[in-house]
Order: structure tokens, then sequence, then C-alpha cells
């Protein structure tokens, strides 16, 4: 069966290049599966958990706080803003950057400083998703 090469990329690093069955990536406009002999695509990738499939099972979870995707015939790439494995997440780490985040939101003196809170907000809010049960994957 032919494979898809799937890489993820942050600014800082690469965090995954593997080769797969298929990925799932959180699209802005719903989630896509990108397997080989796909057509050519580009998604913005809205904070969610990319699953990538081998053999008909997730083999790897990652959570993506957004980016951009490409994917072609033969891979698919993920520009991500950050990116963890989802085993990596820490529910209080998560709650507690949550609560910085409403604090900002709280003393935001413009809108821009607000949209900022609100986005990090929303991120923080895919985070603790990703963690329960319903995150798990489909």
């Amino acid at each position: 069966m032919a494979k898809l090469s799937f890489r993820l990329v942050m600014p800082e690093r690469e965090l995954v290049n593997t080769e797969a069955d298929m990925v799932v990536v959180p699209g802005a406009e719903g989630d896509f599966g990108a397997m080989p002999q796909h057509s050519l695509l580009i998604s913005a990738v809205r904070p969610g958990v990319i699953d990538v499939y081998q053999k008909g099972a997730v083999t790897q979870r990652i959570f993506v706080a957004g980016g951009f995707a490409e994917v072609t015939g033969e891979r698919c790439t993920v520009l991500a803003e950050e990116a963890y494995p989802v085993a990596e997440l820490e529910a209080g780490k998560v709650g507690a950057r949550t609560e910085a985040a409403r604090k900002k939101l709280a003393e935001a003196a413009d809108d821009h400083s607000r949209a900022l809170a609100q986005r990090e907000i929303a991120v923080c809010e895919a985070m603790l998703l990703a963690l329960s049960p319903k995150g798990e994957a489909h």
C-alpha cells in the first residue's frame, strides 16, 4: 500500500517526519484526511489534534495551535505555530496557561490585545479538549 510523507514543522524545529497511511488534520473548515493520491489542497489549520494513522490505527496524536497545511498526492506538510504530542500535555499546566490568558483578556486595553488573549484562550480550550476522553481519536 502506498504511503504519504507527513512532516510537521514549527518555526524552531521539525517535530514529525514520517510515512503514514493517513493523516487527519483539523482544518479551518473542518477536519480532513490526507491520504496517498490526495488532490492538491492548502488549508488553514485551527487549534486541535492531528491523528497519524498506520494500518487502520492512530499511532501518533499531536496537538497543534494553528498554522497551515499543504497536501499533495505524495505528502502532507503542516507548518504549525506550536505543536506538542498529546501525551506531553499536562492538564495543570494548560489550566495555568488558561488562567493567565483570561487575566490578559480582563486587562486588555485595546482590540489587538483582546484578540490575542481570546486566541490564547481558544488554544487552551482546544488543548483541554485534546486531553479529555471525548478528545480521543475518532
